[in-house]
């Protein structure tokens, strides 16, 4: 998976995806190119038409930061797409090593999680890898195939669609997400497995990707149609430690809506029903780590 082969994807994405009138040009008669021509990014970020597609094809490997801000500009890039479009063009060099994909929940994000008893809250890494949950958290996601990773629950499981009641936005969000994570470390060896095996399965993804956005996650409102607990709508908060590269701790909370709060006390029944220990279970591959349960009783 070559980096040159990734720049060349992203820039012709979102040449394609942006607008003429965005750029002040006119929409002249029938265009065959969605969004810009090859030849209009050129001269509106002032370099030759003949440049700009040897980077779309992979041939031109070394754009300067003069360069890749000129192109920014001209597709009107956010910050996360333009730091994005950096770590694709000059990415840091490649470090030959094993890696351990099996991690374990931060102590200090745990530490959170453990008091954390009201609502849904759990813990992921950056390829959302569940390390750890509380008992709402596994009451909510309990049964479904996958459930021990959120991008594989979206995307390759069929009872998501029902599950996920905006289930078209989730999986934008989760294809954006992973399109991130890519651009942080595109050497990791697990990257082509997972991607592989995501666009093997699913159409959809296989369409996101093809888009190449991102965008970053801060806070979001997700709803659930839970197969015993109903309709659940929840507002998520994501926080991170220095001491955890790329581990979150998502917390959930509902709003002051009637229904939301009869959904969350069918959920609290549920838990309260099940048998809640500390325990690891080991996940299947691609995806080797271990989920911790918090139990809050104990």
């Amino acid at each position: 998976m070559e980096r040159s082969r990734f720049l060349g994807e992203f820039l012709r994405a979102r040449r394609e995806a942006t607008p003429v009138e965005q750029v002040g040009l006119a929409r002249v008669g029938h265009r065959r190119t969605p969004g810009l021509r090859r030849e209009e990014v050129a001269v509106l970020a002032g370099i030759s038409t003949d440049y700009y597609s040897r980077l779309e094809q992979g041939r031109e490997r070394n754009p300067s930061d003069q360069v890749l801000g000129a192109l920014a500009r001209v597709m009107c890039l956010d910050a996360e797409a333009v730091e994005y479009l950096h770590a694709l063009a000059h990415p840091l060099p490649k470090v030959y090593r094993v890696v351990d994909h099996r991690e374990e929940a931060a102590p200090t994000l745990l530490r959170v999680l453990r008091g954390w008893t009201h609502t849904p809250g759990f813990i992921i890494d950056r390829w959302m890898n569940m390390l750890a949950t509380n008992r709402l958290a596994d009451a909510l996601y309990a049964g479904m195939e996958h459930n021990d990773n959120l991008i594989r629950l979206v995307f390759l499981n069929p009872e998501a669609l029902h599950f996920y009641a905006d289930w078209e936005k989730t999986a934008y969000l989760k294809a954006a997400h992973l399109r991130g994570v890519a651009a942080m470390d595109p050497h990791d060896p697990l990257l082509p497995r997972f991607v592989q095996e995501l666009s093997a399965h699913n159409e959809e993804f296989r369409r996101l990707r093809g888009q190449h956005d991102l965008r970053p996650r801060t806070n979001d409102t997700k709803r659930f149609r839970h197969r015993l607990a109903g309709e659940l709508a929840f507002e998520y908060d994501f926080y991170t430690a220095k001491s955890a590269p790329g581990q979150q701790l998502v917390l959930m909370q509902v709003g002051p809506d009637s229904t939301a709060e009869q959904g969350l006390a069918a959920l609290c029944a549920l838990a309260d029903s099940a048998v809640n220990v500390i325990r690891l279970a080991p996940a299947p591959e691609p995806v080797p780590f271990g989920k911790t349960v918090v139990s809050d009783r104990g």
